[in-house]
Order: C-alpha cells, then sequence, then structure tokens
C-alpha cells in the first residue's frame, strides 16, 4: 500500500478539480512527464496516464487500453479517450483554482489542457439524486486487494487503473418519477439506503451486485458530483487492480448479455468515458520507471 497513491484510498474530499489533458501535436511529452512526477504528491494530486500517452514515449503497460465503446436501444456509452487525467483534491475553491492553473502552466507545452471540470461532496457522500453513493465499496485490506496492482514488479506494484465517466443528470426526468419508481429504479430506498428485496432485475443494484460475477467485479469507487451553470451529474471514477472489473460492470449495465438495460438510463446518461494508468509512488514521487522516466 505504501506505494499506491494514497489519496485513491482516501475518502473523497470536500472539494475536487478533474482536468483533462492532451498531447500537443509535434511536442514530446517526456519533459511534460518529468514535471508531474515532482507536481503530483498522490494525495492530494492523483494522476493517471492514457494509452496515448504511455506509447508516445515509446513503452507499453500491461492491461492499459482504451476505454470500450457500447450501445443500446436509446443509449450510447461513449469512449473519450485522453492523454492525462488529474484529480486535484482540496477544501479551499481558490486553491484548487491555483493548483490548476500550476499544473496546467508545468505541463506545457507537451500537454495541453483539454477539460476542467468542478466537483464537491454532497452531503456525507451522496449523489445529485439523493441516493448514497458507494454503499458496497470494499473496506480495509479488501479496497487495498481491489484498487491496487501487486505481483508485476517494481514501477509496476501499487500502481492502479481507474475508469472515468462524466454523467449528466435529467433531473425532470427523475422528478417526474415517483418516490416509488425512483427506488425501484435504483434498488435501494432513498430514505434510509436499504436495499429493496423485491427489486426489479433492471434495478441498479441488481445489474451491478459485484459479487453476481464470475469472478467478482469489485471495484473502489471515488466518484463525486459535479455542476456547471447548465447541467450537473455524477463524475463516476472507479479504481481496480485492472480494468476486468469495470468493464463486466457496464457490459451489464447496458445489457450487452441478456439485453436487460440499467434503469439508472431513465435519468442519466455518460457523456465521457477513458481509461487511465495511475502509476505507484516511490520516495513522494510518482514512479515512472515503467516509462523509462
Amino acid at each position: 500500500m505504501s506505494r499506491c497513491q494514497r489519496g485513491i484510498l482516501a475518502p473523497v474530499p470536500p472539494l475536487a478539480c478533474y482536468l483533462m489533458f492532451t498531447a500537443t501535436p509535434g511536442k514530446n511529452p517526456a519533459g511534460s512527464l518529468r514535471s508531474l512526477r515532482m507536481l503530483a504528491d498522490g494525495v492530494e494530486t492523483v494522476v493517471g496516464l492514457g494509452e496515448s500517452l504511455v506509447r508516445a514515449v515509446g513503452r507499453e503497460i500491461r492491461g492499459l487500453e482504451v476505454f470500450p465503446r457500447y450501445s443500446a436501444p436509446g443509449i450510447d456509452v461513449p469512449s473519450t479517450p485522453a492523454a492525462l487525467w488529474c484529480w486535484l483534491r482540496g477544501t479551499d475553491r481558490g486553491d484548487l483554482v491555483h493548483r490548476a492553473r500550476a499544473v496546467v502552466r508545468s505541463l506545457a507545452p507537451g500537454l495541453q489542457l483539454q477539460m476542467a471540470i468542478d466537483a464537491f461532496r454532497y452531503k456525507s457522500g451522496f449523489d445529485l439524486s439523493g441516493y448514497e453513493d458507494g454503499t458496497e465499496n470494499p473496506k480495509g485490506s479488501a479496497a487495498v486487494k481491489t484498487a491496487v496492482v501487486a505481483g508485476q514488479g517494481l514501477g509496476l506494484d501499487g500502481g492502479s487503473c481507474v475508469a472515468v465517466q462524466q454523467w449528466v443528470h435529467d433531473f425532470e426526468a427523475l422528478e417526474l418519477m415517483t418516490d416509488q419508481e425512483q427506488d425501484r429504479a435504483i434498488g435501494r430506498r432513498k430514505r434510509d439506503n436499504k436495499e429493496l428485496g423485491n427489486a426489479p432485475a433492471a434495478a441498479h443494484v441488481k445489474r451491478t451486485a459485484q459479487e453476481s460475477f464470475s469472478p467478482a467485479a469489485f471495484i473502489v469507487r471515488r466518484s463525486m458530483p459535479w455542476a456547471d451553470a447548465h447541467q450537473a451529474g455524477l463524475m463516476f471514477v472507479a479504481f481496480g487492480n485492472s480494468f476486468d472489473a469495470f468493464d463486466a460492470l457496464l457490459r451489464r449495465m447496458v445489457g450487452v448479455d441478456d439485453g436487460i438495460t440499467d434503469a439508472l438510463f431513465k435519468f442519466t446518461r455518460p457523456v465521457s468515458g477513458s481509461y487511465f494508468w495511475c502509476p505507484p509512488m516511490s520516495r513522494g514521487r510518482l514512479d515512472l520507471r515503467a516509462l523509462g522516466l
């Protein structure tokens, strides 16, 4: 665990800013990665590298790939690859603004900012729909085993794989549903977070019951609500020791194998989807030896 970026396993912070970067055409990103190694402490600044960035320095990371695209009737789950993802964690909005500016400045010219999204903790860890988020998260040593790579060697052990999706909620559609309809769509009662014994097959809890997969599809969720002047929703962030569990969950949500789509899609949709490799730490800095840096 000591090699893991510790922010991965820490509780979500009160405030956050997500930064997505793309590689600048014609520029070698190696210098930007060296700057990132000094910036990212793994606690207040957690980072993940996309496949294109890893390949840009002539390397590969086992299991790192482009986020898959899925579709079902009336549903699109997009794939929006990015070179780099930064999760800035904090308690002060102004501090996050200045930290984001410093990161953008330090990574230029090899990497350029593609998107910035502000996020926050709602109540004690709720989605803006009013339902508690991350109820089934593994705890303690189980969380470490789920989220952190082990047994692959120096430069890889302590790393993690993260899936990142921005979901946009349709609050009008949600508010048109009765309380009972909302609870049946989620598979839990909003008022006390108790799982419904008679939840329908399309209920989110039923579709994503992690222990019902073979092998079990456990992930460590660190999602946070986001909002701007026009829309709001959830930044879904899921860590694992590979992408296998997340992909199994997503396939079932879309109904790839049985045609049953998750009832969650009645009031929310993903507008992005990216995979990243989160390097391990060494002596308080990012360990980029797997990239030859």
